[in-house]
């Protein structure tokens, strides 16, 4: 948080003064108070308040006198507030190895599932497409703001093939690049589950994702002992390549995530949407701070007058 008026953080000081001013006025009253022989016959007849609620209304007072405070500074916070347009682009391994049942029920069903989730929660204003990808980028559509023509296409992929993670990250940057001054915001998610086998290195592709300002995103699935069944009866290793994930993400500027469940896999995707589709703006709170300092007021000025009969 920060203070478009600094200056008058200095009258935080009246809270400690009034502090003082109320020890020093109690401790005047005792020193003059006169003491009359039939005060404890009379204890009983008069209704009894605890230390704690006699406090509340003080704290409620100083409480109110700090917020009014920060109100005078004019402070502002950084917020998340959604953008007026994004686009997104989902990048889908579909290799062999995402026909793996070591996430319930398989890791292309969990993906399918969890890219769902990921389309349902974003908002109507948001653009979004999708890549899919084995040995080369083979099904592509370009970000759109009818999230039902990807959906349809995420619910029509098979796996199959090798991965080819680097040529399908280049075929999402052309989706978000060239577009000159009209260029928007745009992130990229990936989920993948194994070691690029084939085409080019993803990690140029990354950097170059940076340089245009465009995240990836990276999500590895899997467990490191998944296995698969190939042709002929053999069992193929296919272990997810989290190290790789990550490079990827952070010389993108982006966020990377390692699952091996269905449910966190889903919370991921879900999380990236709302990180995508929203933006940082620093906006003033002056009036929250005073608003709150003007309840803190009446509620001080209500738990006087019924715990103590006066104002704090």
């Amino acid at each position: 948080m920060s203070f478009a008026s600094p200056a008058y953080l200095a009258a935080l000081a009246l809270v400690p003064l009034v502090v003082l001013a109320q020890v020093a006025g109690r401790r005047r009253a005792r020193r003059y108070a006169v003491r009359f022989p039939g005060v404890p016959i009379l204890a009983p007849l008069v209704p009894s308040v605890s230390p704690w609620r006699r406090r509340i209304p003080l704290g409620l007072f100083l409480a109110a006198l700090a917020a009014l405070a920060l109100a005078l500074a004019r402070p502002h916070a950084t917020v998340a507030v959604p953008r007026e347009q994004a686009a997104i682009v989902l990048v889908n391994d579909v290799s062999r190895s995402m026909l793996a049942t070591d996430v319930d029920p398989s890791r292309m069903e969990a993906a399918r599932s969890a890219a769902q989730r990921f389309l349902d929660q974003l908002p109507d204003g948001a653009l979004v497409g999708a890549v899919a990808f084995s040995e080369e980028p083979h099904t592509i559509e370009a970000p759109t703001d009818d999230k039902g023509e990807v959906e349809a296409m995420i619910e029509g992929l098979a796996a199959d093939g090798g991965t080819a993670t680097g040529d399908a990250l280049a075929a999402a940057l052309a989706l978000v690049d060239g577009r000159g001054e009209e260029r928007i915001p745009a992130a990229i998610v990936m989920l993948s589950d194994g070691k690029a086998t084939t085409g080019r290195d993803p990690l140029p592709v990354a950097r170059a994702a940076r340089r245009l300002d465009v995240p990836i995103h990276t999500v590895a699935l899997g467990t490191r002992g998944a296995v698969i069944q190939i042709p002929g009866g053999g069992l193929l290793p296919v272990p997810p390549d989290p190290e790789t994930m990550r490079r990827i993400a952070a010389l993108s500027g982006g966020r990377t995530f390692e699952v091996d469940d269905a449910d966190e896999l889903g919370g991921i995707y879900e999380q990236l949407g709302s990180r995508v589709a929203t933006k940082e703006e620093r906006r003033e709170v002056t009036a929250a701070f005073a608003a709150g300092g003007a309840i803190l007021l009446l509620a001080a000025a209500a738990f006087g007058l019924r715990a103590t009969a006066r104002l704090p």
